[in-house]
């Protein structure tokens, strides 16, 4: 297992490599001069020119791409922001808590409702509650999350005025960007967990654990239940790592301070240091959570850990 999981690490270097790569070139070929948005578009040529040279936007493409990784791991060294003119890691732990917050409590409300909903429609199939599960489901997949969020705001906010509609000061203003974040991947989710605990609820060791007496709750939720969970783990990693580097629209939607609003901002303003730090930043994080999410398998499948264990 320890052999696997450093295995899975090294394979982390290339793609986090190839990823910074490819958002360096896009960054270095978009218009925009980062000396001029720096100084002004009052400064003369000469300052310019000047800026340019100091700062090493004059070399090769691959020779500053080159000094870019060199920095940021031997001198762990990611740059300073060209508007702020303060170091990218500052600006990013600012940022991020609030980012984690929110994809944290969404991944959360996903799972506390998507999941039971998922479970109950399978075993009630064709039932009232079934369907009223799928039709919201294919509701809540249809609306666009900026949509959503603006009607929660009228509603909630302006309206009755129970919860607040921007700020991160507490617990309360997440509830509405949770929510709107949750509504669709909620949907998935419970499709998903519905599909695959319809399959497996007809396997013959279920129906031979039912003709042993072993009871319903226990079929369910012991037998039935831990073999579908296998694609619903994937989903699970794979919303919340997209939600680190996703929630752009939401953050902006709610007045948010966070990493979405962050790399939005630095993209207008051309800011290279801060726009390759904030997507290192969630392409690393997302790496862990897919090496978390393979582990969970071999504890919730026995069959993957004896594989493993004969590797």
């Amino acid at each position: 297992m320890l052999k696997y999981i450093a295995k899975r690490v090294l394979l982390m270097i290339p793609v986090i490599l190839g990823v910074s790569f490819i958002v360096f070139l896009i960054m270095s070929f978009t218009p925009g001069d980062p000396a001029r948005l720096i100084l002004g578009q009052g400064a003369s040529f000469e300052e310019v020119a000047n800026l340019r040279e100091a700062m090493g936007l004059n070399d090769n493409i691959l020779v500053r791409y080159f000094r870019y990784v060199k920095d940021a791991v031997f001198k762990f060294d990611l740059g300073n922001s060209y508007s702020t003119k303060l170091p990218v890691t500052i600006e990013l732990f600012e940022r991020f808590p609030s980012t984690l917050k929110l994809a944290f409590g969404s991944t959360l409300l996903m799972i506390f409702i998507g999941v039971p909903v998922g479970i109950i429609s399978a075993v009630k199939q064709y039932s009232l509650i079934d369907r009223i599960s799928l039709v919201t489901a294919l509701l809540l997949t249809s609306m666009p999350a900026f949509w959503l969020g603006l009607m929660l705001i009228l509603f909630f906010s302006l309206r009755l005025g129970w919860l607040p509609a921007t700020g991160v000061d507490t617990i309360v203003h997440f509830i509405l960007p949770c929510t709107t974040l949750a509504a669709a991947m909620m949907a998935s989710l419970i499709r998903m967990t519905r599909s695959n605990m319809l399959e497996v609820i007809r396997q013959d060791y279920i129906r031979t654990a039912r003709a042993k007496g072993a009871k319903e709750m226990t079929v369910i939720y012991k037998h039935a239940l831990r073999n579908a969970l296998l694609p619903v783990i994937t989903i699970i990693g794979l919303n919340f790592g997209g939600l680190l580097g996703g929630t752009m629209i939401i953050e902006s939607v709610f007045a948010m301070p966070g990493l979405g609003t962050l790399t939005i901002n630095a993209i207008r303003m051309k800011d290279t240091p801060t726009v390759m730090a904030s997507v290192l930043f969630v392409a690393i994080f997302a790496g862990i959570i897919n090496l978390i999410v393979d582990i969970l398998y071999v504890y919730v499948d026995p069959r993957i850990k004896s594989q493993y264990s004969k590797s």
